[in-house]
């Protein structure tokens, strides 16, 4: 082996990397944007649960229950339910993930040496961040209990003093398939689509049929909706797949209106076609739109909710997933599948995808030359 020949290769080698601004940023920026977002934005201990209490006491007994429960750290008051439904609803537009029922009688009961009722209501359709609130509930439960005997000079009692029920919903069993699948659809629309529409226009450049397009009398915008039309339908095709072999394989149950869900996902699909087409924009070969993809799909995995609760992430990941269609659509599909509302609960999150839709959709368009330089 030849070690002169063998450096001039190494150094042509290095002079290519330095000359390519897209393989520097994949050599630099990617390495530091996984340590930010494993590192920093990346955890798995819930806390600050947003919890609705119904306090139907209104007693310092009542108001003191709840102090231990937000002195956990699992649960943060977020706001008061008028009614029993006025609780269960905030939980199923997603404004709660927890409630706290105490009944009327909550303090009688307890002055009195009769077991007092309390019921916690918590969204189990993410076993990981329901999970410690469970464990929380029942643990305030029990040392409250421990307190009450302790000041009754420590009679023996057949039941204990507060009777903490702890209610998990949608998911009851805490299985995480129920959980996973449904981000499974929203995962596999987001990355496959927006992947293959961002190398389509970007291939047609590189095969020279692009200049077909450019001789017809089509405008922009029918150029940019013909490419898209056809991705819409394999969207479909690919979300009814997944949904359905969910369903009869992992028992995922399906509860809220079919056509609202197709609706939602016509408005996501939209969204990140236009965002695949976008990115086509940005560059001339299929090697530097992918990289330039891979710094929307990382974080699309990390932040969006996906993999790791939202409520454990910095309030900056918090924003920086708010930025993202998959974000807004993985809270429809999830309350639609698994909590069995519709739209009309859920429509901040499906306007917030309109939003993402018609603005990728336009800035793609307006991007969109018809020349070949």
């Amino acid at each position: 082996m030849n070690l002169n020949r063998l450096g001039a290769m190494v150094h042509k080698e290095f002079l290519q990397m330095r000359r390519d601004p897209a393989t520097l940023r994949i050599i630099l920026v990617v390495p530091v944007m996984q340590l930010l977002l494993f590192g920093y934005a990346i955890r798995t201990d819930v806390r600050n649960l947003a919890t609705v209490v119904l306090d139907q006491s209104r007693t310092q007994e009542s108001r003191e229950f709840v102090q231990r429960l937000t002195a956990t750290g699992n649960f943060v008051v977020s706001g008061r339910a008028a009614s029993y439904a006025d609780a269960i609803l905030a939980i199923d537009r997603g404004r709660a993930r927890a409630a706290v029922i105490l009944p009327p009688e909550y303090a009688r009961d307890l002055k009195r040496g009769r077991p007092a009722a309390v019921q916690v209501l918590v969204d189990a359709s993410d076993p990981t961040a329901s999970e410690s609130a469970i464990g929380a509930a029942q643990l305030v439960g029990q040392a409250l209990n421990v307190e009450i005997v302790e000041r009754r000079a420590g009679a023996l009692m057949a039941r204990p003093p507060v009777d903490v029920r702890v209610r998990p919903l949608y998911n009851p069993a805490l299985k995480s398939s129920v959980f996973v699948v449904p981000g499974i659809i929203g995962m596999i629309l987001s990355n496959i689509l927006i992947m293959l529409t961002a190398m389509s226009l970007v291939r047609e450049r590189e095969t020279g049929t692009l200049e077909q397009l450019i001789v017809t009398p089509l405008a922009r915008s029918e150029i940019m909706v013909g490419k898209i039309v056809p991705w819409v339908f394999i969207g479909y095709i690919q979300m009814t797949t997944v949904l359905l072999l969910g369903h009869f394989v992992f028992h995922v149950p399906v509860r809220g209106p079919m056509l609202d869900l197709y609706a939602a996902s016509f408005l996501f699909i939209t969204a990140n076609l236009g965002m695949g087409l976008f990115i086509s924009t940005l560059g001339r070969t299929q090697q530097s739109v992918v990289q330039s993809a891979v710094f929307i799909m990382l974080p699309n995995v990390l932040l969006s909710g996906f993999m790791f609760p939202r409520e454990a992430m910095p309030a900056a990941a918090r924003f920086a997933g708010a930025l993202l269609p998959l974000t807004y659509y993985l809270e429809l599909i999830r309350g639609i599948v698994l909590k069995g509302v519709g739209l009309r609960e859920l429509w901040p999150q499906a306007l917030a995808l309109a939003v993402f839709a018609v603005g990728f959709f336009s800035f793609a368009t307006q991007r969109f030359h018809k020349t070949l330089e």
